[in-house]
């Protein structure tokens, strides 16, 4: 089974959250329509900005928790590598 692990932002340079899914457009709808409470629906982190395919769930798990131990600078390079305006990405899955 695929996965994929994402970031979602606030807004540009906002509060970000790594997490890691198995299909990430009913993901990221969650997200953007807080159906789940917790930190993002708090936080109104509803922006999709940067994203990458596994072909295995086990090393989306993997790299998710790598990153989330990253420093904030380093996830703000790997958006902007992707996604330099951190234009919300949800659009383009659906």
């Amino acid at each position: 089974m695929s996965g994929y692990v994402y970031i979602m932002a606030s807004r540009k340079g906002g509060t970000l959250y790594t997490g890691v899914t198995a299909d990430l457009a009913t993901r990221a709808w969650e997200h953007r329509d807080k159906v789940l409470p917790g930190f993002t629906a708090r936080y109104s982190v509803t922006r999709l900005v940067w994203y990458r395919e596994y072909d295995d769930i086990t090393q989306a798990i993997a790299e998710e928790k790598r990153i989330k131990r990253w420093r904030r600078r380093w996830k703000i390079e790997l958006i902007e590598g992707m996604n330099p305006e951190w234009r919300d990405l949800y659009p383009t899955l659906v």
